[in-house]
């Protein structure tokens, strides 16, 4: 860090040098050779070399409290589209611009000769709070690259006798030291940081006392064991070592934001590479730091999370591109004559130059023995030499011919032209060309500089007009497959766990180079992107799957071929994961607080065998599920205990292998942990005949929380164990007729009650019951309702249900008057132990009495029943005024002709003005054919109506008076009495006084008291003799005397004594009561 304080200083003369170095520099220099410049004074040799697109990088920096700094960057404009934006980060978003013209000044200029941006970051008058992390962003269009910096400030120096004499500076600019005010807040700032430090440190060393040990023996623990070891080691305080075990954890989570820095070293500096994260390229963020330093590739991650623990990290490099130069020029001849010979010389700087391979084609292909040119090779490890020998005749016009030497592949061409020309091109390596002939040389010329990609390669042409050339070549090598299967279960097998990422190299020799083609199974593979592709290299080829899923399994096959022959190797790949789920889980039966669980095991493995099962429990409707066990469980069934009689429970399965857990089965249906009842009770026979008999009995005394479903009635003939169920399906009812029996046998019965958790305990009855039916004398029930008249309206049904008793089954039949009943109108249904009459609309001719007789043989029982059916009567008729005096008139009418089947229970009576013809009720329910009406209105004329009223309403239609009752008017004088008036002054009195209350906090009240008094008393309430007024809290009201006061919701503190005063112009009355609100806190006094 101090060498870096330099640096800040002399970032203004640094500056200037790298200017000057490009004008130096021959106008044709490469842009490569820019690095091989001595690096400044300032600055790490490591520094220098390029990194992306910055040729120099912030530097971090420590200055002191009050001083200047500034920081310098440099950025290569070569790599950038066009002018660059410029962008200063504190932190992670905070931009620095905001803050330009106070402190932060910055400062940004370009070297058009170099094509260099150098940017500087002004920082004045440095304070504490500019000490961290900082950010540089540069992007042009599609471009963007950034790095980061670190500024550290320090305090100010002391002296020997230890006082800060920086905080002790005069304060003002061109002053002496001696002039000025004393700044103290440089000390008072330093002296608050010290605070601090020692309150962190006081803070974390306040470990309640516990030994290290014990801390760390808890934070390896679980929660469940803490109780134990606290009491274990004698640790009193529970809550404060939760909280700063709490505190802990927090800190331990907190440490995930640290750094994370990956490197490694590559055996060429110009290689490129790409990092991958779980086989998923690693793109430019904020987060990751791409360096390349020399030959060293560093990736740093930034403010690590929980998503970047247990990941693998890859770095694919890449083959540098042969870069081709031209570094010297040869003789320009010219050839004309035949036997010309053209060497070409390539020397090699890479170490394993020694073992290069040299490939020769003619027009295209490699060539043949029957071909007359001659290559020779020549190597020494340093350096290759590879001379073409051209003799006789034998190529045509177009003809061409191809060298390989490593990467460089060099073209020669003829035609019939008697010129020789010679076309090269620039080569990382140096490259030259000889070439000497008898008569006259080879004329050459520069062509355009390419690059080849990767291992392809791209030939440039060597043009040699040449007549009648000679070609024989190398032996060639047939392809060979070096298979090496690293981690197979068998012969060229290979197993990967689903989701990891399988890289397969394949190794391929031969010459020439052999073409490889993966098959899986028949079908061939071409694919060369995506998750499952194939790369390709000039050694090698690659079989690549990212996210290795089942689908993947299968045999492949890699087939390599040349001219020469062909190899094929088979691979079979075996994708290996967690089983599926557990099937069919069920759960088979269950107890008062137990269940039996079962299921199949799952149909796929997962490519191993299945270990065990894990099992979770929980409530129905609840989200938590609970662990059943922690050691894997290799049966398929499951007693689960400890579970609460009436909960609904769901239970579900894990199945394990040795790659891990498996997804969760289907949830069982919910089940419910019960016992089954205890037996029914008072099991009786209630009747026998010839084939069957019906019991009765009584719900059990202990049902459960499962309740109960029903019954199941069995039963077994006198001396044998076999018991035959009655019914399949339990029934609900406590009675069941079991029929089919054999006549005469001796049969005992019992009965079980039936439940989700099964039978219960069965009721058997003491003796057993002889099947045979015992005569009984035939007896009607005749109901109360149908022992007097049965009255129905016409239109209505007449539905009687009438029960009778008698064995064997007797005989019913249903008379009117004597004669059968109408089987048109009246449907008659009888059963064993009722018959039924019914009729769907009654009409006023169903009236009359009916006969019921139930007959057994000579025995017989009878029963009368009267139906009457009713409807609305008929209106009066010859209704008159007979009378009218004064304002009263009396009217008469006959009772109608038809009474509707019913007695009439009284007319109704109206009236109307004979202008308005208003009807106006005037009796109801009058029982006399007459009635008198009063208080009609002189000078009026009225007409009246009658209507009849019966048990069914008011008749249909109303009887009209035929004739009108005229009121005349008559000379009336009104003589009027003469009386005291009474005086109803007095003064107020309370009739009901309030009374003491006891209320409870939160909970509204309300006093209540009446008070009497004319003229109305003025009512005012006082609370401890203060009035009170318009208070939201208090409601009064005042209702004909009565007086309430409401108290909403009230508190301790509204109790007291509550008066109500009552005053007028009379007099005043007094009523008092006591208030007590109870509730927490508040002492209740003792009223006993």
């Amino acid at each position: 860090m101090p060498e870096a304080k330099p640096a800040a200083k002399k970032a203004p003369k640094g500056k200037d040098a790298p200017k000057e170095a490009p004008k130096q520099a021959a106008p044709k220099e490469a842009p490569a050779e820019a690095p091989k410049e001595a690096p400044p004074e300032d600055q790490s040799p490591t520094v220098e070399e390029p990194t992306g697109i910055f040729l120099k990088k912030p530097d971090s920096v420590s200055v002191e409290t009050g001083k200047d700094t500034v920081i310098v960057a440099k950025v290569n404009g070569k790599e950038l589209p066009g002018k660059p934006t410029i962008r200063w980060f504190k932190g992670k978003w905070l931009e620095l611009g905001s803050k330009s013209g106070a402190r932060f000044s910055f400062k940004e200029s370009h070297d058009s000769a170099s094509n260099v941006y150098t940017v500087e970051l002004h920082i004045g008058k440095v304070v504490l709070g500019d000490r961290g992390d900082y950010r540089l962003e540069v992007k042009a269009k599609d471009t963007c690259d950034s790095c980061g910096f670190n500024i550290d400030v320090e305090a100010p120096r002391q002296d020997a006798s230890g006082q800060s004499l920086e905080s002790f500076k005069r304060m003002g600019e061109g002053k002496s030291d001696t002039a000025g005010e004393l700044d103290f807040s440089g000390l008072l700032k330093k002296r608050e940081v010290v605070e601090e430090e020692k309150k962190k440190k006081k803070k974390d060393d306040d470990d309640l006392g516990i030994p290290p040990e014990i801390w760390e023996l808890l934070k390896g623990a679980k929660k469940s064991e803490y109780e134990k070891i606290a009491f274990q080691y004698g640790i009193t305080d529970l809550r404060g070592m939760l909280k700063r075990l709490k505190k802990a954890k927090v800190e331990v989570k907190k440490s995930a934001a640290e750094q994370a820095v990956f490197k490694c070293e590559v055996s060429d500096e110009k290689v490129t590479g790409k990092w991958y994260k779980n086989g998923i390229e690693v793109r430019l963020l904020l987060r990751y730091v791409f360096e390349n330093v020399g030959k060293k590739r560093i990736l740093t991650i930034n403010k690590l999370a929980v998503k970047d623990e247990k990941v693998f990290t890859e770095l694919f490099v890449k083959e540098p591109p042969v870069l081709i130069y031209h570094t010297s020029r040869g003789p320009a001849v010219e050839v004309s004559e035949e036997g010309a010979q053209v060497m070409c010389g390539v020397e090699l700087t890479r170490e394993d130059s020694f073992q290069a391979r040299y490939r020769f084609k003619k027009d295209g292909k490699h060539v043949d023995q029957d071909d007359r040119v001659h290559y020779q090779v020549m190597t020494n490890g340093a350096s290759v030499s590879v001379q073409l020998i051209v003799e006789g005749t034998g190529l045509r016009s177009g003809s061409e011919a191809y060298c390989a030497a490593n990467q460089a592949v060099f073209s020669v061409r003829w035609s019939d032209e008697n010129r020789t020309e010679v076309t090269h091109s620039q080569c990382s390596s140096e490259v030259w060309w000889q070439k000497w002939l008898g008569a006259r040389g080879v004329r050459m010329r520069e062509t355009t500089t390419f690059v080849h990609d990767g291992y392809a390669l791209s030939p440039f042409p060597v043009q040699a007009q040449l007549p009648g050339p000679r070609i024989s070549s190398v032996p060639p090598e047939p392809p060979k497959i070096h298979l090496d299967c690293s981690g197979k279960t068998s012969e060229n097998a290979i197993v990967v766990v689903a989701g990891n990422k399988l890289r397969l190299d394949v190794s391929i020799t031969g010459e020439p180079p052999p073409v490889a083609t993966w098959l899986k199974g028949d079908e061939v593979f071409t694919t060369t992107e995506g998750r499952v592709r194939i790369e390709k290299r000039a050694d090698s080829s690659s079989f690549v799957i990212e996210s290795a899923e089942r689908t993947d399994e299968g045999r492949y096959t890699i087939k390599v071929t040349n001219p020469v022959g062909e190899d094929v190797a088979s691979i079979f790949l075996r994708v290996v994961d967690v089983p599926d789920p557990p099937e069919a889980v069920r759960i088979t039966s269950v107890g008062e607080d137990w269940a039996i669980l079962v299921w199949e095991p799952p149909k796929y493995d997962g490519g191993k065998p299945v270990t065990g099962y894990l099992l979770e429990r929980k409530k129905k409707g609840s989200q938590r599920w609970m662990k059943l066990n922690f050691e894997v469980f290799t049966e398929t069934t499951y007693e689960s205990t400890k579970m609460i009689e009436g909960i609904l429970y769901e239970m579900r399965v894990f199945a394990v292998n040795a790659i891990g857990v498996s997804q969760p089965s289907m949830n069982t249906k919910p089940f419910m942990p019960i016992a089954p009842t205890s037996e029914p009770l008072h099991l009786i026979v209630e009747d026998v005949t010839d084939t069957t008999t019906t019991l009765k009995w009584r719900p059990p005394n202990r049902i459960g929380a499962g309740g109960i479903d029903g019954y199941l009635v069995e039963y077994c003939l006198e001396g044998s164990d076999e018991w035959v169920s009655a019914n399949t399906e339990p029934v609900e009812r406590c009675g069941f007729t079991v029929k089919n029996l054999p006549t005469g046998a001796r049969i005992l019965f019992r009965v079980v009650g039936v439940n989700i958790a099964g039978r219960s305990e069965p009721a058997t009855l003491a003796q057993p019951v002889t099947i045979r039916e015992i005569a009984e004398p035939p007896k009607i029930r005749l109901p109360r309702h149908l022992r007097q008249t049965y009255i129905r309206k016409v239109g209505e049904q007449l539905n009687l249900v009438i029960p009778f008793q008698g064995k064997p089954r007797p005989q019913v039949v249903w008379t009117k008057g004597g004669a059968p009943v109408d089987t048109s109108r009246v449907h008659v249904r009888t059963s064993d132990f009722d018959t039924v009459f019914f009729v769907r609309q009654a009409a006023r001719s169903d009236s009359g009495e009916y006969e019921l007789s139930v007959q057994i043989e000579n025995m017989k029982d009878t029963a009368t029943i009267h139906i009457r059916v009713v409807e609305k009567a008929g209106p009066p008729i010859n209704v008159m005024v007979k009378e009218v005096w004064g304002t009263n008139a009396l009217v008469e009418w006959q009772a109608p002709k038809d009474d509707g089947n019913s007695e009439i229970t009284g007319y109704f009576v109206q009236k109307a003005d004979k202008k308005t013809m208003e009807w106006f009720n005037v009796y109801e329910r009058n029982r006399h054919t007459s009635c008198t009406v009063s208080d009609l209105i002189v000078g009026n004329e009225y007409y009246f109506r009658v209507y009849t009223e019966n048990i069914c309403g008011l008749s249909d239609s109303p009887g009209v008076s035929k004739n009108t009752a005229r009121i005349l008017k008559t000379g009336i004088t009104l003589k009027p009495f003469e009386y005291k008036e009474h005086d109803f002054r007095m003064a107020p009195k309370f009739l009901t006084p309030l009374i003491d209350r006891v209320v409870v906090a939160g909970y509204s009240a309300a006093l209540n008291c009446a008070v009497r008094g004319h003229p109305k008393p003025k009512v005012v309430w006082m609370k401890n003799k203060m009035e009170i007024r318009e208070d939201p809290k208090f409601l009064m009201n005042n209702y004909q005397g009565v007086l309430t006061l409401n108290i909403r919701r009230p508190s301790p503190f509204d109790a007291g004594t509550y008066t109500c005063l009552a005053v007028n112009e009379l007099g005043e009355a007094l009523a008092e009561c006591k208030l007590e609100v109870r509730g927490e806190g508040v002492a209740v006094p003792n009223t006993g």
